[in-house]
């Protein structure tokens, strides 16, 4: 992995990660224009008029630049959430409504990543659509299902420490490989050797071995295929 300097004036943020729109955008399966829209916001223009989209939350890590947006870990788990409450065909008006509400009810800027809404979320989204008044609570009410699947299965490969989201296993939620703000910037990682993951994958691929590169790095041989697999996943995303 290469060392990343996040935010402002080179300033490294340790254990909050550091990813690129791109990065985020191939970790989270979606595209980096859906990424930018999130948490730069947009405007577009209807009927002559232009309208500004505010983002929905500021990032964690200090943007000075308009053109590059930097993001860290929990920013990154957060838009895990919003990516699969868009593809259960929840919409942004109401995902941002659930996130103003779920702040007041869980005291935390990025509160989809947190243990409570873990337990919560789904009456917390209820709450937060029938608070906006909408019509289309009644159809949420029957998507209740909906909202406890993506809930279950966005947390089902995440690690909770101390009440938020600390690590995320990326691949299939196997131990082998972690994503970890206190461990290289928050990178995929062998989660024992510390060992990015992309670094495992470009070897075993110039060695035409698992078992040599294993052997090199000192890591298992079913490491270093989770390695494999995982960045090949990334690339055909």
């Amino acid at each position: 992995m290469n060392v990343r300097q996040a935010g402002v004036e080179g300033t490294i943020l340790f254990g909050v990660g550091s990813y690129s729109a791109q990065e985020a955008a191939l970790l989270i399966k979606t595209s980096a224009r859906n990424v930018n829209r999130w948490l730069k916001g947009y405007t577009y223009r209807r009927n002559d008029v232009v309208h500004d989209i505010e983002p929905l939350w500021q990032s964690q890590v200090p943007n000075g630049d308009d053109e590059h947006l930097e993001i860290g870990f929990r920013d990154l788990i957060e838009l895990r959430f919003v990516k699969a409450f868009t593809q259960a065909g929840v919409g942004l008006l109401a995902i941002r409504n659930c996130i103003e509400y779920a702040r007041e009810c869980v005291g935390d800027d990025r509160p989809f990543s947190t243990r409570r809404f873990q337990t919560d979320g789904r009456t917390i989204f209820l709450e937060s659509i029938e608070r906006t008044g909408k019509s289309e609570v009644l159809d949420l009410r029957k998507k209740q299902y909906v909202f406890r699947q993506v809930i279950d299965q966005t947390f089902k490969d995440l690690d909770i420490e101390n009440d938020a989201v600390a690590r995320w296993r990326p691949y299939r939620g196997r131990p082998s490989i972690v994503i970890d703000p206190e461990r290289s910037f928050g990178q995929p990682i062998a989660a024992k050797s510390g060992v990015p993951t992309v670094a495992l994958a470009d070897a075993a691929e110039a060695e035409g071995s698992v078992e040599r590169v294993a052997r090199l790095y000192e890591v298992s041989a079913a490491v270093v295929r989770d390695a494999v697999n995982f960045q090949h996943d990334l690339k055909a995303a």
